[in-house]
């Protein structure tokens, strides 16, 4: 949906100058907001031990996971890479979620020497994969029939992720033979959802299951952790999440689970899109455009820069810098440069009539915007910036150059003879 009105009204009147200055495109971030929303989040989960533990998959960038640590966040990381950058900003173990799937003993190792974290496995067979089996370990569990899940993750009985129902007690049972003394439980089942009822579902789910697990190994858990996909309005007509009315549920829920066992787990969540997503705007300018059987707009930015659109048919609003939609919009497409012509960042969209060297601003590109980039047709990822608190734009990444993608290119040869003797 449109940007704040409070985003809006520091960034748009800077923007040519910003431009001018930084050149296009670039996708740009809004340090206030992203620290209002992570307030926002905080003081709506106040009476429960709650923690974020920020999903580093949504945007990667060490300025914005500092912001966000001085917010009193930690991180998921479902890699080496995302975990590095966890621990290069000062994260510690505990600060940690390791939440991978389809992991190799080697990745497990890593994660472990690393400076350690807290390890969520998301299949059974991974225990013994783990070299030392940490004395905090957590699951993800797949509920399978019990949820219907959303249409982004899918029906959990398609789902890739987590453990089945029937083996979940023997999960538990089998970590704690390996040395195991401290317990978590995960889920995430929906993704990019709106409608509060999906995490307060997730929730009862976790802890029925607790419940069943503790009662059958006589243990007790630190956390459930009900995972991230808190959904943003893309669109300007979707409803937000109700926040409010999720929080109070769910602290219902825990409330009585405290009552009837004489102790709550913490309860930690794994946000990312809701954190940065509506932060966050790709500024583009248009170099062309095409009459065939459509109009076109060609911008200087392409889907490797924001793929949304083109993977999930993703609506994103935009706006042309100094004009106002009304009766003189024209439908056009608003195209990139890569040879796919999927290559599109609006469809048939009434936009106000674009002229080469107007400025469009896509918004709700803070979170899988720039991380899902890509170099298809040796396109080049952009830069980020930041407009801070203060009201200065800091370059908080440069652009890929020429050569970063060459740089692959450039190594010690190594062959193996086969075949012949």
């Amino acid at each position: 949906m449109p940007i704040s009105a409070d985003f809006k009204g520091r960034l748009y009147p800077h923007l040519e100058a910003i431009a001018a200055h930084f050149g296009t495109p670039f996708h740009v971030y809004d340090e206030a907001g992203i620290r209002q929303t992570a307030g926002q989040l905080k003081t709506a989960f106040h009476a429960v031990e709650f923690r974020e533990f920020f999903a580093v998959k949504a945007l990667p960038n060490l300025t914005i996971m500092r912001i966000l640590h001085d917010e009193g966040f930690g991180f998921d990381c479902s890699s080496i890479p995302e975990l590095i950058l966890a621990r290069e900003i000062g994260a510690q173990p505990d600060d940690i979620l390791f939440t991978s799937n389809n992991t190799s003993a080697e990745e497990f190792a890593a994660a472990l020497a690393y400076g350690g974290c807290i390890l969520n496995l998301d299949d059974i067979s991974l225990i013994d994969k783990v070299p030392d089996m940490p004395d905090l370990i957590s699951f993800r569990y797949n509920p399978g029939s019990q949820s219907s899940g959303n249409s982004i993750i899918g029906n959990p009985i398609e789902a890739k992720f987590g453990l089945a129902h029937e083996q979940i007690v023997d999960a538990y049972r089998m970590a704690r033979e390996r040395g195991a003394t401290r317990f978590g439980l995960h889920a995430m089942i929906v993704s990019n959802e709106r409608d509060y009822q999906a995490f307060v579902q997730t929730t009862f789910i976790l802890l029925e299951l607790v419940e069943r697990i503790a009662d059958k190994l006589n243990i007790q858990f630190e956390f459930i952790n009900i995972g991230g996909g808190l959904g943003i309005p893309y669109h300007p007509d979707d409803k937000p999440l109700d926040l409010k009315t999720m929080a109070a549920a769910i602290q219902r829920s825990f409330a009585y689970f405290t009552r009837m066992h004489q102790y709550g787990p913490k309860l930690f969540m794994e946000a990312g899109r809701y954190i940065t997503g509506p932060h966050g705007v790709l500024v583009t300018r248009a170099i062309n455009s095409k009459d065939i059987y459509r109009r076109y707009i060609g911008v200087d930015a392409s889907m490797s820069a924001l793929m949304r659109p083109a993977i999930y048919n993703a609506y994103h609003h935009i706006a042309v810098l100094g004009k106002e939609s009304g009766e003189d919009d024209v439908v056009v497409d608003v195209v990139g440069s890569l040879c796919e012509n999927n290559d599109k960042f609006a469809i048939q969209r009434a936009l106000p009539p674009i002229e080469d060297g107007d400025l469009l601003i896509i918004h709700d590109s803070g979170a899988h915007g720039h991380a899902m980039g890509f170099n298809y047709n040796g396109r080049l990822r952009p830069q980020e910036l930041l407009l801070r608190s203060d009201g200065t734009v800091e370059r908080i990444r440069r652009a890929e150059t020429i050569e970063d993608y060459f740089a692959t290119l450039d190594f010690e040869s190594k062959t193996l003879p086969i075949g012949k003797t």
